[in-house]
């Protein structure tokens, strides 16, 4: 357990039935009985060293604690914008720095369709109001929190939107999601906006010219750019357009399993060699294959070895995309709302209850460190994809500026 962990829970200062509803909320990284990869004395010792000694980032997480009675209670708990973040659970992770990818297409407060301005600018208000009642999980804004949450112990967290429909076609939005700490926003979630295509469309238009001004003000303020839920075409142009590298946080290949969802070859390629950097997604039934239809570990982390050895291991990390709560069943809760189908195809291949060994943020950052140390990888190649290349999201000032090509 992370040493500066001190028992504190989400919205403890508020007094439920009165303040804040009394949702049953599951039981995080307990939920279901931990899976542990297998490994000997040895092995065990080199993850305990690496555990200690290095930074290791999450691209992409949404680490709060869901309903335990998902379709009771999941649209009252959206509706209320108050998701409690799991400080206990990630006391007991490895992860140092996490993307927080807040509520994204859920972020349903005052609209039933989600992405409103509004409803967005609660849920990072409520959100950062909880972080300010606790010392445990920080808020990042510059690289020297990153480092200051790895020695005392900490988590840090950085603000992330996963789609830029809320700004509409205002640019000074950016600016003010940058200011509110926003350090990473996707150009599409899936659904076209005024930007681009996103990935379910049947046509991409590429970026539009309001996108081309949004990617420059990206550029220019330090907002980093995410494209893990956009459109073939749309993605490639915004690699061109933009002066700076840009990040897939939580894809998979194409190549191992062709779905919408994942991504092709080209764009991979096309990421890396303009100093991109690739973490690869994790949530139920997305980065399976050909040879492990059953999601788990090991189709998991065949994709993250198809995109190393494609691009390089300096371009490829891990964003996982795990929740605390049953994940399986929150995207079947959601799935009309999400045209879930229409993203990850209609190709048979076994469901599971939950992806052993990723079930979530807690478990999934444990078994990516013993995967790695089991399978033989180098203290640096270990090293360079849990830092997901720092640098790639992170300036010496403010998250969202230095070049990928730079390391910290």
């Amino acid at each position: 357990m992370k040493s500066a962990y001190k028992g504190y829970e989400a919205y403890s200062y508020l007094e439920k039935g009165k303040d804040i509803s009394s949702i049953e909320m599951c039981k995080g990284d307990k939920r279901v009985k931990e899976y542990l990869i297998e490994l000997d004395d040895i092995q065990e010792a080199k993850v305990k060293s690496i555990v200690d000694e290095k930074i290791f980032i999450s691209l992409h997480e949404h680490p709060v604690l869901f309903p335990e009675h998902l379709e009771r209670d999941i649209f009252e708990y959206n509706r209320e914008g108050k998701q409690r973040c799991a400080y206990e659970a990630l006391s007991r992770g490895y992860y140092d720095a996490i993307f927080d990818n807040l509520m994204d297409g859920v972020c349903t407060i005052t609209s039933n369709s989600g992405w409103k301005w509004d409803d967005i600018l609660i849920d990072l208000g409520m959100r950062l109001c909880d972080l300010a009642h606790q010392d445990f999980v920080i808020k990042c804004e510059k690289v020297e929190d990153i480092y200051r949450a790895k020695s005392e112990g900490k988590v840090a967290l950085i603000p992330t939107l996963e789609g830029a429909a809320p700004i509409e076609n205002e640019l000074d939005r950016i600016d003010i999601l940058y200011g509110f700490g926003i350090r990473l926003m996707g150009i599409t979630y899936s659904e076209s906006n005024a930007l681009g295509s996103g990935l379910k469309e049947e046509k991409d238009g590429g970026l539009t010219n309001f996108g081309k001004k949004a990617v420059e003000r990206m550029n220019k303020i330090g907002m980093a750019i995410d494209c893990s839920h956009v459109g073939v075409q749309t993605t490639l142009d915004v690699i061109e357009y933009s002066k700076d590298p840009i990040i897939l946080s939580h894809v998979g290949a194409r190549s191992l399993w062709n779905t919408k969802r994942l991504t092709p070859d080209e764009v991979l390629i096309a990421c890396a060699k303009k100093g991109g950097v690739i973490g690869v997604e994790a949530a139920p039934h997305t980065t399976i294959t050909e040879k492990n239809k059953e999601h788990s570990i090991e189709s998991f982390m065949e994709h993250f070895e198809y995109i190393k050895n494609l691009v390089g291991i300096d371009h490829v990390a891990f964003g996982p995309d795990t929740v605390y709560g049953d994940h399986v069943k929150l995207h079947s809760v959601l799935a009309a709302k999400f045209d879930i189908k229409k993203i990850t195809g209609t190709k048979e291949h076994p469901k599971v209850e939950y992806v052993k060994g990723l079930e979530n943020p807690t478990e999934t950052s444990k078994n990516i460190v013993r995967y790695l140390v089991k399978h033989g990888y180098s203290d640096e190649e270990i090293e360079k994809v849990l830092e997901s290349k720092l640098s790639s999201v992170v300036r010496t000032e403010k998250i969202g500026r230095a070049s990928c090509r730079e390391r910290v």
